[in-house]
């Protein structure tokens, strides 16, 4: 079996971190669709909106994206295993003000600028934990992304 180098995943995890969060690289975005561009787009009362009349809203859906960041950076940095209310963040962001809402799209912009520094700086790819957990926030985002991206069509 051939290895891949650690230098090598890192590399391309980054360019596909950037690529769903802030800019399109042609690896599976559109131009202009990638999470910040999309955030970019709403206000504070379009996150608001509950998906459909009983979902949930784009802020929940942005402040679990956040959420999960932060759980995954605590348990790769810090192996932190305590039990996280993933739940929470369903029941309790609702209607968010404009500033309530730039507060959200912050702290998902820190989370995921400390998620990207521990990639950088880890040079240590040898569990399997480890590369599923970085493979994870790839998937997980681009879930949530496609959700944002469709919730748009009908509030917008």
């Amino acid at each position: 079996m051939n290895e891949i180098s650690s230098q090598y995943f890192t590399r391309v995890l980054l360019t596909l971190l950037d690529e769903t969060f802030d800019g399109v690289h042609g690896y599976y975005l559109d131009r202009g669709t990638s999470l910040f561009e999309t955030l970019s787009t709403i206000t504070a009362a379009q996150a608001s909106v509950p998906v459909g009349g009983k979902c949930a809203t784009l802020a929940a859906q942005v402040k679990h994206v956040s959420f999960h960041l932060d759980s995954v950076l605590k348990w790769l940095r810090d192996g932190n295993q305590e039990p996280f209310d993933w739940g929470e963040i369903w029941r309790t962001v609702n209607v968010v003000s404009s500033v309530e809402w730039q507060e959200i799209q912050t702290e998902l912009r820190v989370n995921y600028e400390n998620v990207k520094a521990l990639i950088q700086f880890s040079s240590d790819w040898n569990s399997e934990n480890k590369i599923g957990d970085a493979m994870a926030i790839l998937a997980h985002t681009a879930y949530h992304l496609g959700e944002i991206r469709q919730a748009l069509c009908t509030i917008q």
